[in-house]
């Protein structure tokens, strides 16, 4: 084996990492030290700049937490996590797109019956999000699982104000019908979070730091493909410039404003309010 040199080195750490115990980890540890190696040298990276990466990994790392996951912003931001959903979720003409869960999703949520408010106590205006989940072949789906979860009208998630109850989050099913009503707010646009590492490199450039109005939604159902996307509402600001590319055309859908009157939950509503119609299409395990 030869002493490493700069021209010799990328070729024996390669050999080197050929020694896995798996074939499928030995090809993704050689393509990364192929490719990381080649960054490197392309742009003959300086002691001082690999330095700072190391440590903007270290301080990535301590500001994670069980409802914050800063690595995971990160990947957002360069559009990996994009690029990853697109090719794990290959999904069949007319089955409703995936997106990035994003950051914030935190598991266990309260389960609430259809129609219920998620949004109780917290400032908003008031909006209703309804429609069916249903397969591929216009079958409606009963006992769907949706899980939803959003921003509040600052744009902050439960994790990011520290609060011990859930907040604008739940879990919800759809009815024998296949059919969905869940009471919350209307959503705004809001900036990713700019107090940790994330937003220390997003400061270096001119680049947009928002994210569009939106609900975050996991839909899942027995013999069905999971699948966690968005709505975002239509004409809101940043769609064509969403610092995470998550947005996709046919997930775009009006809020319609609606005058003071019965409400999709049943109930009288002195005020106006939004409505949000979004039919969730499964596809079947394996029909990619």
């Amino acid at each position: 084996m030869p002493y490493a040199t700069e021209e010799n080195l990328t070729d024996l750490a390669v050999e080197r990492w050929g020694n896995t115990h798996t074939p499928r980890f030995r090809e993704l540890m050689q393509s990364l030290i192929k490719h990381l190696h080649a960054f490197i040298r392309e742009v003959e990276l300086t002691q001082e700049e690999y330095l700072q990466a190391v440590d903007w990994l270290a301080k990535a790392g301590q500001i994670c937490t069980g409802k914050r996951q800063e690595f995971i912003l990160a990947a957002d931001v360069l559009g990996v996590s994009m690029l990853v959903d697109a090719i794990n979720h290959r999904l069949p003409s007319g089955a409703t797109p995936s997106t990035v869960l994003g950051p914030f999703h935190i598991d266990d949520s309260p389960e609430m019956e259809i129609g219920a408010n998620m949004a109780e106590g917290i400032q908003g205006d008031t909006c209703y999000v309804t429609g069916t989940v249903s397969g591929l072949d216009g079958k409606t789906i009963a006992g769907a699982e949706l899980d939803v979860w959003q921003a509040d009208s600052d744009g902050l998630y439960e994790s990011q104000i520290g609060s011990e109850e859930p907040r604008l989050r739940a879990l919800f099913h759809s009815g024998a019908d296949g059919k969905y009503v869940i009471h919350t707010i209307a959503p705004s646009e809001y900036p990713i979070p700019m107090d940790g590492p994330v937003g220390d490199i997003m400061r270096k450039t001119d680049l947009n730091i928002y994210r569009p109005p939106h609900i975050h939604f996991h839909v899942s159902a027995p013999g069905y493909e999971p699948v966690v996307t968005h709505i975002f509402r239509k004409g809101g600001r940043f769609l064509d410039c969403d610092v995470v590319y998550a947005v996709k055309e046919s997930l775009i859908t009006d809020f319609k404003l609606m005058p003071p009157g019965k409400t999709p939950s049943g109930e009288m509503s002195s005020k106006p309010f939004c409505v949000v119609n979004y039919d969730f299409v499964l596809s079947k395990n394996g029909a990619h």
